[in-house]
């Protein structure tokens, strides 16, 4: 390998790491500001209801202990922040249709359409990397693909290559 190619593909995937980390960092703030607005609304409009009270303090600790897990940028904490925010979007929707009161779920279908974003799951390493000539994800698939075909090839007796 050249010295300049070896120098683009460190700064490509130098590049990569960086945003990788800004969208991590992004989606973990998000989920902060989600613990501290759910907390600032649902105390306010609490009408001094204890149960209730108890839940929204309990669910503002969960959400900055979320954002504590995703601070990881693993997959499986993709995944976890993926079915914490569809448990807290229906607690919030029952909430509204009991109550009238919507508290954080608006918030939390923000996050959550942020958490399913494409580049978002790419930096968490829910999906395939960008599929760049040459990188490894596409000469695994291209492989994958081909024994496929030669497979069904030799299963059909050759005719299915015609």
């Amino acid at each position: 390998m050249s010295a300049s190619r070896q120098a683009a593909t460190s700064e490509r995937s130098r590049g990569t790491g960086e945003r990788r980390g800004e969208l991590v960092a992004l989606v973990t703030r998000l989920v902060v500001a989600q613990a501290g607005l759910t907390g600032a609304i649902g105390l306010s409009y609490s009408r001094r209801n204890a149960p209730w009270i108890v839940v929204i303090l309990m669910l503002a600790v969960a959400l900055c202990g979320l954002a504590a897990v995703l601070r990881s940028g693993s997959h499986s904490a993709w995944i976890f922040a993926i079915g914490f925010e569809s448990a807290f979007i229906a607690l919030g929707l029952f909430r509204f249709f009991t109550a009238r009161f919507l508290g954080g779920t608006l918030f939390g279908l923000v996050t959550l359409g942020i958490l399913v974003h494409p580049a978002v799951a790419r930096a968490f390493g829910g999906l395939p990397g960008s599929g760049l000539p040459g990188s490894r994800s596409q000469a695994l698939g291209d492989a994958q693909l081909s024994e496929l075909g030669n497979a069904a090839g030799e299963a059909l007796g050759g005719r299915a290559s015609s």
